[in-house]
């Protein structure tokens, strides 16, 4: 079979993917965007492995040789589904691969920001503090985990993974469930009123779907706690970008960390780009699935899965 990997960094070029090549004739490409790219690139493609590319229609028309796209990620709406399956084409991603660096990430914003530590790293490196005549100094307040509300949109692997360790933080740990088909019993079930009010940290772990596009909005931002702290570590369009600036700038909510945004890379265009506070928002370049760990169970993942539909019992199928 010929195989073709349209992206392959997005694994980082520090990963090892020869495994692939034990599976068939392997054409690698380091990166692929276009539809154009795709369309020249996979015409002879038995197997396509992509992440970001775009897998529709116009891009794999000329392609009838193509059985099974295996998604380099577990989100897959780089990939037109309905289209796939009138070709009878199959459509394979990588699960929980990533669940133990995103939920740790998670964890990284919100301590970095709640605690303040871009302040007081810089406040030692300046100078400043060997400059003053006692042993301490909390000029700016911060608090404790324990005791707070922790929000959770999305309970899934990864958001599981949060409510467990932000529970042995001492958190009351609630969830909303975009579709409302959650059946998690383990953690407090709430609305989005509810939610948006009560959650002193909300984290953002859900699909991006008509459903939870913008669900973040100038709406929602106004009814959270002004000292809240927003972590989006799912999708960018989940939280709109510039309600999320006018809010920081309002200070609606106290700050925020994100590791994804509405268009990647991060954008002059985008407003957030002109907040340079890191107290106040810390944006980081999608990056929290991104461990050697991960991504090497990612690479494996591909490969399992390609082995599974070549002997006829395919896996992870969407």
């Amino acid at each position: 079979m010929n195989i073709v990997v349209l992206e392959r960094n997005s694994v980082g070029p520090d990963i090892p993917t020869d495994c692939f090549k034990e599976l068939g004739n392997v054409t690698y490409y380091k990166n692929t965007v276009s539809v154009e790219e795709v369309r020249e690139r996979v015409r002879d493609a038995d197997i396509i492995v992509a992440n970001k590319s775009p897998m529709r229609e116009e891009s794999l028309k000329d392609a009838p040789d193509v059985k099974l796209i295996c998604e380099f990620a577990t989100g897959y709406d780089n990939c037109d589904l309905a289209y796939c399956r009138t070709r009878g084409i199959t459509v394979c991603n990588v699960v929980d691969y990533s669940t133990e660096m995103v939920a740790q990430h998670t964890f990284t914003l919100a301590l970095a920001l709640s605690q303040k530590l871009p302040h007081y790293d810089n406040y030692v490196k300046s100078g400043a503090y060997s400059a003053q005549d006692r042993f301490s100094n909390f000029d700016i307040p911060f608090y404790e985990l324990a005791g707070k509300t922790w929000g959770i949109v999305g309970m899934g692997n990864i958001g599981r993974r949060v409510a467990r360790i932000a529970e042995a933080f001492g958190c009351r740990v609630i969830f909303y469930s975009i579709t409302g088909k959650s059946t998690c019993t383990d953690y407090e079930q709430v609305d989005r009123e509810t939610l948006l009010k009560e959650s002193d940290f909300l984290s953002l772990h859900c699909p991006l779907s008509d459903l939870s596009r913008d669900f973040i909005d100038r709406e929602a931002l106004a009814a959270m706690k002004k000292s809240a702290i927003l972590i989006n570590v799912a999708r960018g369009p989940v939280v709109n970008n510039p309600a999320l600036y006018d809010a920081l700038v309002e200070g609606e909510i106290v700050a925020a960390g994100l590791d994804v945004l509405e268009k990647e890379p991060l954008q002059p265009s985008n407003p957030l780009s002109r907040l340079k506070d890191s107290n106040q928002i810390i944006i980081t370049p999608h990056l929290a699935w991104g461990s050697v760990e991960a991504r090497t169970r990612c690479v494996q993942g591909v490969y399992d899965n390609i082995k599974a539909f070549q002997s006829g019992r395919p896996q992870n199928v969407i």
